[in-house]
């Protein structure tokens, strides 16, 4: 029984979609945050999973399974900075806990761009991005998805900023095995790869049906969601993701992000 773990997001969605029948008796699919699914990979309580790209990074003996991952070669629309200063004066950050990646990727570009360590502070779920004292937030899913509420200065979409900084793709997310496992396992690396990339081009087939049935969850329309799925978002891990993925851990490395004991809030 392979242990599979995805994430409870809606870009997730064209990834697994029917990964339940196709895995049938073989495999059992979870969705969790992406930082329990890290956890949980890490700690053997799952054998693969869809773990954020620091996750990876940071991550012992793992390896990336398949080319179905979570992308984008511009806009993404979820991930997003609100300054409430000129982005260069940002002295502190707040920093949706829903996404590590997205952390560590507005800190790169901050850094890169305007030579900015700001002091940074976690942003709960729970609680209301206008409540707290920052200059600058971080927002990533339903939250950045909506329109701003507030004054801000500057608003940033972290996906077309990363391609326009670096003129490369940026992966938030990839199907990730231990290799301990697949060896000890005697794993069929290529059928596991099959089932994953079979749900993820039968999801982009289905993206239309996809948007339909969750447009009214996420407050969004169906066009809104279509648009994310087949415009915003990149399914594939190619020749550039890959080169954007090392790009991101090289810069990542540069300004100490990527140690396991690395603290996202400093």
């Amino acid at each position: 029984m392979i242990r599979i773990g995805a994430v409870s997001y809606l870009n997730t969605k064209p990834l697994i979609y029917g990964l339940r029948q196709r895995l049938g008796n073989d495999g059992q699919l979870s969705l969790n945050l992406p930082s329990r699914l890290a956890a949980d990979l890490s700690d053997d309580r799952l054998d693969v999973a869809l773990i954020p790209s620091v996750e990876y990074f940071r991550g012992d003996g793992y390896e990336i399974i398949s080319d179905a991952a979570i992308a984008c070669r511009g806009p993404v629309w979820s991930v997003r900075l609100l300054s409430r200063v000129p982005a260069h004066r940002i002295k502190r950050l707040a920093l949706d806990e829903g996404s590590r990646t997205s952390a560590v990727l507005v800190r790169i570009l901050l850094a890169e761009m305007y030579g900015l360590t700001p002091e940074t502070v976690p942003l709960s779920i729970e609680r209301d991005p206008e409540s707290i004292d920052a200059d600058g937030i971080l927002l990533i899913g339903d939250r950045a998805m909506h329109p701003a509420r507030g004054v801000y200065e500057e608003i940033w979409d972290l996906g077309d900023r990363w391609c326009r900084w670096t003129e490369l793709p940026f992966v938030f997310a990839m199907w990730v095995a231990r290799k301990e496992w697949l060896e000890r396992e005697g794993i069929d690396r290529g059928q596991l790869a099959s089932i994953l990339e079979a749900s993820r081009d039968a999801g982009l087939e289905a993206i239309e049906e996809i948007a339909r049935q969750e447009a009214g969850t996420h407050g969004l329309t169906k066009e809104d969601l279509h648009r994310y799925f087949a415009e915003n978002l990149h399914f594939r891990l190619g020749p550039g993701e890959r080169n954007g993925l090392a790009a991101f851990r090289e810069r990542a490395a540069a300004i100490g992000l990527l140690s396991s004991n690395s603290s996202t809030f400093q």
